[in-house]
């Protein structure tokens, strides 16, 4: 295990979550690479990415779902996967290889899903069975009727204070514990999770993570924490796993 990281599977008690960072070190450790705007590449895993301008560059953080994904702590196999803010697309890329039944890979950057298609295409669906199903989509606005997830992941944009005018960066950063509510009151409201179904939820304490928990609670979701990494720097990085109560 790498250094700072820690297994844990212990229920969330909302007063034991830490408060957010002051401020003025959230704005330092999260100032957005000047690149935003250009075609970069990404590697991982063996594979290479090209990514078009505004398209989200996974970070550390978004490998801990992917990891997670690929050597299957988070079990997609003969399962209905939602890939809530799939960025570039790996994880869509990797559900494939696990041998998810379907795989929606949602954004609300149309070209984030193009992007997705496409390695999707490229890199899965030679040798996997999955159906890949791209939407672009606020959240779970576009979702067709009777949709209804086994496993959901998110690494949201909940970084508590602004830190740029641009909105890419807002989209892709800071948008805050508002739509972290959002998703999970939709999810709740239209009964988006199929029993037994699962949220894995990637925050840290960059974000109001009491906020965030805490709506998650209030509209019916049991929350444990999968994993914690510690960057050394004061960031303190959750993995949650949300299930329904009524579920």
């Amino acid at each position: 295990m790498r250094k700072g990281s820690h297994a844990v599977t212990n229920a969330v008690q909302l007063d034991q979550l830490p408060e957010p960072l002051p401020a003025a070190q959230i704005i330092a450790l999260n100032q957005p690479k000047a690149d935003l705007h250009t075609v970069r590449t990404y590697e991982w895993n063996g594979w290479t990415f090209e990514l078009p301008p505004g398209v989200f560059m996974p970070g550390a953080t978004s490998r801990m779902i992917h990891e997670r994904l690929l050597d299957g702590t988070i079990d997609v196999a003969g399962r209905v996967y939602a890939a809530m803010g799939v960025g570039l697309g790996v994880e869509a890329v990797v559900a494939g290889l696990r041998g998810a039944a379907e795989i929606h890979a949602c954004d609300v950057d149309a070209a984030s899903v193009r992007t997705a298609q496409r390695y999707f295409d490229e890199l899965a669906a030679p040798t996997s069975r999955s159906t890949f199903v791209p939407v672009v989509s606020d959240l779970f606005a576009d979702f067709p009727a009777g949709f209804r997830a086994d496993v959901i992941t998110f690494n949201p944009p909940a970084v508590s204070q602004r830190v740029s005018d641009d909105p890419a960066i807002v989209r892709n950063v800071c948008a805050g514990s508002p739509l972290v509510a959002r998703f999970f009151a939709q999810i709740a409201e239209r009964d988006l999770l199929a029993p037994g179904g699962e949220v894995f939820l990637i925050v840290s304490n960059t974000a109001d993570l009491r906020a965030i928990i805490g709506h998650a609670t209030e509209v019916g979701f049991a929350a444990e924490i999968a994993h914690l990494h510690d960057w050394q720097d004061g960031v303190l990085t959750y993995l949650f796993r949300l299930t329904r109560e009524d579920r």
